[in-house]
């Protein structure tokens, strides 16, 4: 089934323990889709630059990945610089140049707008809204966003979520935007502002997910090394609705299976820098984590 993502396409600059890495592909857009890619064809809606050059375009185009929308515009590509200490567990902005992704306003392809299955990436939730109205057909769209919209458009995000069908955020924005720090009590006060799924994503202690007031939680893959969370969260994202893009499945046990997809595709991600691990997988390393996680988590009672 179809698949569309909204989102960012960047240049990353990051440093972590393990080393150093200089512009290499990133952005939510871009995590998103090479990880759907092996469950799903995707569609992309994003902007890059005039530096955007043939190697990165291949990234998409030797997958199935749609670049119809894939907007370049005058000016420079989105970049952003970053560094890890300690656990990794978040990453400190060292320097952000929006370039043209200041400007980005959400084309919708006309081929585009029968996709069924939606993810509105991290950007400003009025621009989340305008895409959601644009398609009537969907069966699923989910969002995600952070702090910043939170904290400084909190009426405009309030209006999206109303009219998404799942949230999908890390532990600290659900508190942020629930008020509240527990975490069943944030999720259903998230439930309250239209979201009918709530996903939270919690790092290493992996995911639970929120739904008809039941919780299902998959833990995280224990990795002996992490060597860059960049892009996690959108690969985690992408595995999970590239799963139901593939299956088509939207009760409870084909949610299930796609929160523990989108765990094993976001430890895959943490395993090299930006796209490399990503870029070299195939369907029988994914299985092969899949049933990882099964034989994990599987008890007889």
């Amino acid at each position: 089934m179809s698949l569309l993502v909204v989102g960012s396409v960047a240049f990353d600059s990051l440093e972590t323990p393990y080393g150093k890495a200089e512009e290499v592909l990133g952005g939510s857009a871009s995590f998103f889709s090479v990880t759907a890619s092996y469950f799903a064809p995707v569609k992309v809606v994003a902007v890059v630059g005039e530096d955007f050059g043939e190697e990165q375009l291949r990234v998409f185009t030797s997958r199935r990945i749609d670049i119809e929308g894939l907007e370049r515009a005058r000016g420079k590509t989105f970049r952003w610089r970053g560094q890890y200490d300690g656990d990794m567990s978040e990453a400190r902005t060292l320097e952000t140049q929006l370039n043209v992704f200041e400007r980005f306003a959400p084309k919708v392809p006309a081929s585009y707008l029968g996709s069924e299955f939606v993810f509105l990436g991290n950007i400003d939730p009025p621009l989340q809204l305008h895409v959601r109205r644009q398609l009537p057909r969907v069966r699923l769209v989910a969002c995600d966003t952070m702090n910043y919209w939170i904290k400084g458009k909190p009426e405009e995000l309030k209006k999206t979520l109303a009219e998404v069908d799942m949230l999908v955020i890390n532990e600290a924005e659900a508190r942020m935007l629930s008020g509240t720090g527990n975490l069943r009590r944030a999720a259903a006060a998230i439930q309250r502002l239209g979201p009918r799924i709530v996903v939270l994503k919690r790092g290493e202690y992996g995911a639970c997910l929120f739904k008809d007031g039941t919780i299902f939680f998959a833990p995280g893959y224990p990795l002996e090394e992490v060597r860059d969370p960049t892009g996690a969260g959108d690969s985690f994202a992408g595995g999970f609705m590239g799963h139901l893009a593939r299956s088509g499945d939207l009760a409870d046990g084909g949610l299930r299976r796609a929160l523990v997809y989108g765990s094993v595709m976001a430890s895959f991600a943490v395993e090299e820098f930006g796209l490399g691990r990503l870029l070299r997988l195939t369907p029988e390393d994914i299985e092969t984590r899949f049933n990882e996680f099964k034989s994990m988590t599987h008890f007889d009672v």
